[in-house]
């Protein structure tokens, strides 16, 4: 099942980091990947020579396939979910051009103005990172 993340997202390029969402179970979960070309504005500074996706990139690909899980909910489709925090975030690896990220996040509670769930992305087998989301939900 490949959905297209632009249908459930407000989100654009080039702040859209979820190409291909490959499972969806609507308030309860979402797997999603994205691939790292190279050509991606921050990998020239971050950093020149040895080019490295920033952590907080991971976290915020996380968070929007929180949101896609958030979303699929028929009564949450005229929400807006922010960040409300991050906890236990803890980066494994380095992401570099051309790998591809399997993002997985759990949504572990679902309110009417907030969320949590649990996210982690993988390259391959090997998790490259893990966090804790809270997502604050608010009228588009």
């Amino acid at each position: 099942m490949d959905i297209n993340p632009g249908d459930l997202l407000p989100h654009r390029s080039p702040f859209l980091f979820v190409d291909e969402l490959h499972e969806l179970k609507p308030g309860e979960s979402a797997i999603a990947e994205w691939r790292l070309t190279g050509q991606e504005d921050f990998f020239a500074g971050h950093f020149p020579g040895r080019p490295t996706l920033p952590g907080v990139l991971m976290v915020e690909a996380l968070a929007q396939v929180g949101a896609c899980g958030i979303l699929a909910v028929p009564e949450m489709q005229e929400k807006l979910p922010l960040f409300g925090g991050v906890e236990k975030v803890r980066f494994r690896r380095q992401v570099v051009p051309g790998e591809t990220l399997r993002l997985e996040v759990e949504l572990t509670s679902l309110r009417s103005r907030s969320g949590k769930g649990t996210g982690k992305a993988f390259v391959g087998d090997e998790l490259a990172c893990s966090a804790e989301l809270l997502f604050m939900l608010v009228d588009r």
